[in-house]
């Protein structure tokens, strides 16, 4: 189930579609390509090859690549043995391509970057791959925070590009935010909304802002519950349970920063703070917690403690 490769060569798979003739809002581009397979990446390969696309994920070495094809291999078990998938394993896996070179994305029709939020890295990610797909084809960036226009900016076909950022867990999560940047084409707009109804999913439609709608949100409330630890109001504990509990919220802010990981949540306030004002300002503890090297579950430690 290794389909793997070699770091100058082209997918192996046969009878792949040309970027040209795209779906309509109805249904799933045939040939998807990810770029970064951590947990992010790897969920969003999951979830178009849950849904019958053939899926290529490209990594910055042979180590990195065979882990992305391990996490997205796993999520599919997963997914079967729930019962959420009704697939046969072995043809799932075969629709998935894992390898390390660029030039693998020729011909596919939509490439979603999944690097980490650091402007110079994603444009250079992103120019990477729009100079080896086709005119017609789509490319989106699973940003959190960072200006789509600003990226935009630094594409040679912005009316082919948007935001399409994904949540953590991405197989668990229903939600994927749609980002319009100011050249994102109507036709590009239509057809994101109808990929995510056809991953099974619900779309939040958000013109570029800093943050968009969720980041924002979710940012405001972490970063005020990181204050009142820092001033002793109440545990960690205590503050999430008062929004599980008192406001429905299937998890805390504390814990969902853990799950996030305290350096992106970091890096989000930063972006905020220097973008919207004072109220986003990172408190002490987080900046204190992310020099400690305490990011959370990926760490086992955080705002909590988590088992290895």
């Amino acid at each position: 189930m290794n389909n793997s490769l070699p770091p100058s060569g082209l997918p192996t798979a046969s009878g792949l579609p040309a970027a040209s003739g795209l779906p309509a809002a109805s249904g799933l581009p045939k040939a998807v390509g990810v770029l970064g397979g951590g947990r992010m990446g790897a969920g969003i390969a999951h979830a178009f090859l849950v849904k019958g696309a053939d899926v290529l994920v490209i990594e910055r070495d042979e180590q990195s690549a065979e882990a992305a094809r391990e996490r997205v291999e796993s999520a599919a078990v997963k997914s079967i043995e729930r019962g959420v998938v009704d697939a046969n394993l072995d043809e799932m896996v075969s629709r998935l391509t894992v390898g390390v070179d660029y030039d693998a994305f020729t011909g596919r029709q939509l490439v979603v970057e999944a690097v980490p939020e650091d402007w110079d890295l994603k444009v250079t990610a992103l120019r990477g791959i729009e100079e080896r797909l086709a005119d017609d084809a789509y490319l989106a960036s699973n940003t959190s925070s960072l200006s789509v226009n600003g990226l935009a900016r630094e594409l040679k076909r912005p009316e082919n590009f948007l935001g399409l950022h994904f949540f953590n867990p991405v197989p668990a999560s229903t939600l994927i935010e749609v980002v319009l940047g100011e050249r994102t084409s109507p036709a590009l707009a239509t057809a994101a909304k109808g990929w995510v109804e056809a991953l099974g999913k619900t779309a939040v439609v958000v013109n570029d802002a800093p943050g968009f709608a969720s980041s924002r949100l979710g940012v405001a409330i972490a970063l005020e519950a990181m204050r009142m630890v820092e001033e002793g109001v109440a545990s960690a504990e205590d503050i999430d349970a008062a929004m599980v509990l008192g406001y429905k919220h299937p998890t805390g802010p504390l814990k969902t920063t853990d799950i996030v990981g305290l350096d992106v949540r970091l890096g989000i306030a930063e972006y905020l703070h220097s973008t919207l004002g004072e109220r986003f300002a990172p408190p002490q503890i987080l900046k204190d917690k992310v020099a400690r090297g305490e990011l959370g579950r990926k760490t086992g430690k955080g705002f909590f403690d988590w088992p290895s």
